[in-house]
């Protein structure tokens, strides 16, 4: 197995990070030396998975609960983050949603979630 160590003393925050290519992607990074921050909103169980099999390896991370779609919340993210590792230096905007939902029985809350989290959370 080659390791790199492409991303030592780096610090990355992975949006998103409790499952699927988001928790790729924060193992990744670790694997690589970078100190990761999983984030997550909907279980704290997954989340906690992911630091654990991260530190199991002799990697560093965290996981830190925000809502990337409330602006509040990024706040809470970053300087979680910062506090925890002393800085930040890669932002991974994976978190993402969709819908599935007619567009003949579309609520106004189905159409804002998605734009909240894939677009505001990413662009904020």
């Amino acid at each position: 197995m080659w390791i790199y160590m492409i991303l030592k003393d780096k610090v990355a925050i992975v949006t998103g990070a409790e499952r699927g290519i988001g928790r790729a992607i924060a193992v990744a990074f670790a694997r690589e030396g970078a100190s990761v921050v999983v984030n997550y909103i909907q279980s704290q169980k997954a989340a906690a998975e992911v630091v654990e099999e991260i530190l199991q390896a002799g990697g560093m991370a965290a996981a830190i609960r925000a809502d990337i779609s409330t602006l509040d919340d990024h706040s809470t993210l970053i300087d979680g983050t910062v506090k925890r590792f002393h800085g930040l230096d890669i932002l991974v905007n994976n978190a993402g949603i969709q819908v599935d939902e007619s567009i003949f029985s579309a609520r106004p809350e189905t159409w804002d979630l998605p734009l909240g989290v894939n677009l505001r959370g990413s662009f904020f």
